[in-house]
């Protein structure tokens, strides 16, 4: 008699919080919090700027970073182009990496203009371009985990943030180190992802941060 497997579910009070870190910490939303830091750790960076307009920037990179691309997930799966918002499928994460590069890169652009914000901002525009650059190709053969490439940048980022000032924020590293692992564990629990889908996210979002220090600094 064949013996059926067992496939592992976990409970509710994993997958619950596991959901709400996932919401929390959602790809869009990273970049905002990457400016949010940089503005409280570096604050001397900003100083050529007025507070209300140090709001509308701030209001800017949540603006075209989060908002548009969120807004364009909605309008396909009203549209029916996507089968759900959530982006299951590899098909419907298309045109939403298509629409996240572009305001990567204007983001980007703007940075290289601005000269009363901090200087790492190039680098780290830059190297989220070129990870949806590269995610959307990936995206051909394996579902690669938005999740993981933001978390791998922001870590990456936090580090070369380090490096570029010459300067001790080991806590800082630490802290998105430990949300890092926390993130990309609740993915594996309320998401289809594979083991390797989370890693390979994880270790593009790392390169493409590299990538984008070398080339935009």
């Amino acid at each position: 008699m064949q013996q059926e497997t067992e496939i592992y579910k976990p409970s509710i009070l994993l997958r619950f919080p596991a959901k709400i870190i996932s919401y929390v910490f959602h790809p869009l939303f990273i970049p905002t919090y990457i400016f949010i830091f940089l503005v409280f750790q570096f604050p001397y960076e900003f100083s050529g700027i007025t507070l209300w307009k140090l709001k509308m920037r701030l209001f800017g990179v949540f603006w075209f970073t989060a908002f548009f691309p969120a807004f364009a997930v909605f309008l396909l799966w009203r549209l029916k182009f996507s089968e759900s918002i959530f982006l299951r499928t590899q098909k419907d994460r298309i045109i939403p990496f298509l629409v996240s590069m572009f305001f990567y890169w204007w983001m980007y652009y703007l940075s290289r203009n601005f000269t009363d914000q901090p200087e790492v901002l190039k680098f780290f525009y830059f190297g989220i371009f070129i990870s949806t650059s590269l995610g959307v190709i990936i995206n051909n053969y394996i579902k690669i985990s938005l999740h993981g490439m933001a978390m791998g940048g922001a870590l990456a980022a936090m580090i070369l943030f380090a490096f570029f000032y010459h300067t001790q924020i080991t806590l800082a590293i630490s802290i998105t180190l430990l949300l890092t692992g926390i993130v990309c564990t609740s993915r594996l629990l309320v998401s289809d992802h594979t083991n390797a889908e989370i890693y390979i996210g994880l270790i593009v979002g790392i390169i493409c941060q590299l990538i984008g220090y070398w080339f935009a600094i």
